[in-house]
């Protein structure tokens, strides 16, 4: 019998987790790692902020992979579940890029989002 993990909401890609370690290693302050929020606003309706993180909050949820350390606002999980956060270099940009199946519309530029909350009852169980 398997025993109980726990729903991994959000995963990074190589590259976004090199990316985090990067930012993380390379800040002014003690950070252990990112915070990844929703907030209102955008032309799309919601966009998502980040953060150098230096203590953990309660609540948060966290996610390590590569060396990389992720913390997920409680108010934005049900926005973030099954999405993949990648970091992207063009020749126009380069910055995080979130896949996420909650995404009901974008807006243009590509700053904002429009959202829905993920149904509970589909989250697998394992």
């Amino acid at each position: 019998m398997a025993s109980a993990g726990k729903f991994q909401v959000m995963t990074m890609t190589d590259s976004a987790a090199e990316r985090v370690r990067e930012l993380v290693e390379n800040a002014d302050k003690n950070a252990i790692g990112l915070r990844v929020g929703i907030k209102k606003g955008g032309c799309a309706g919601m966009e998502y902020t980040m953060d150098l993180v230096e203590d953990a909050k309660p609540g948060d949820d966290v996610i390590e992979d590569r060396g990389a350390k992720l913390f997920i606002d409680p108010s934005a999980v049900l926005f973030l579940l099954g999405t993949e956060m990648d970091f992207e270099v063009t020749k126009f940009r380069s910055g995080f890029v979130f896949k996420n199946p909650n995404e009901v519309s974008a807006c243009g530029c590509g700053e904002s989002v429009s959202l829905q909350a993920a149904d509970e009852g589909a989250l697998p169980l394992n």
